[in-house]
């Protein structure tokens, strides 16, 4: 049997949101490549910019820059190592960046095999068919909670610890991502935020909000826009793929 070949493409929206001064959230992708990237940075003074976007050039350099690998998602686990270095390296030699790091969730396909990887609370979720599914798991201190029957989710969205992360990029001389692996379909679009969309929008609201027949780019500025409407507290930043026939 032939299997169709599945051809993706992509778009990305970052905004500062309508309470903070500065972005440390960035991204990066390349549809040629199968590689998607956001990482929100946290740290004081400039440091999670910092942060943010060493992990994004690291990991787009190292994916992106390179022929296809025989093992993506081997040369994945690379390269966030790599980019965690190259952030620990940095804050041991400048004390204003001291402590810096950053969520990552990173998502690599080819043809209809895909991988999510993620650090921290930077989501990847999977729109099939109308369903949105969150594909990858918070490392978080509510999270945890509420996998060990601490705290509900409703709970969870309500306290005042939810913005406790676990597990961070840049923070220690080693971190392990969480790898999530996937078939992909034709029609499949994925959704890669930092917390400041998915602080703001329900997964609910966010699945009607991708339901809607717009071009991807048109999709990411009405999901920013829902955000900066319920508060916009914090930085947002999507990124879109949608996979095709």
């Amino acid at each position: 049997m032939v299997t169709a070949s599945v051809h993706y493409t992509a778009a990305a929206v970052s905004d500062l949101g309508r309470k903070r001064s500065t972005n440390e959230d960035a991204f990066g992708y390349s549809v040629e490549h199968g590689v998607y990237v956001v990482c929100d940075g946290m740290g004081g003074a400039a440091a999670g910019e910092v942060a943010s976007s060493i992990a994004v050039e690291e990991i787009m350099r190292r994916l992106a820059g390179s022929s296809s690998p025989d093992s993506p998602r081997a040369e994945a686990a690379e390269a966030i190592g790599a980019a965690n270095q190259a952030i620990h390296r940095r804050s041991l030699r400048n004390q204003k960046l001291s402590g810096m790091g950053t969520t990552m969730v990173l998502l690599i396909v080819e043809e209809r095999r895909a991988a999510f990887l993620n650090i921290g609370d930077s989501r990847g979720y999977r729109l099939r068919q109308g369903h949105l599914e969150q594909i990858t798991i918070d490392h978080s201190h509510v999270e945890e909670q509420v996998r060990l029957g601490r705290m509900t989710r409703e709970e969870a969205e309500r306290s005042p610890l939810r913005n406790i992360i676990t597990r961070a990029l840049g923070t220690q001389n080693q971190v392990t991502p969480d790898v999530f692996e996937l078939e992909t379909e034709p029609g499949d679009l994925f959704l890669l935020c930092s917390d400041g969309l998915t602080r703001e929008l329900s997964d609910a609201l966010l699945e009607s909000l991708l339901r809607l027949d717009l071009s991807l780019g048109k999709l990411c500025a009405r999901l920013v826009n829902a955000a900066n409407k319920a508060g916009g507290h914090d930085n947002i930043t999507c990124l879109l793929v949608r996979a095709g026939a």
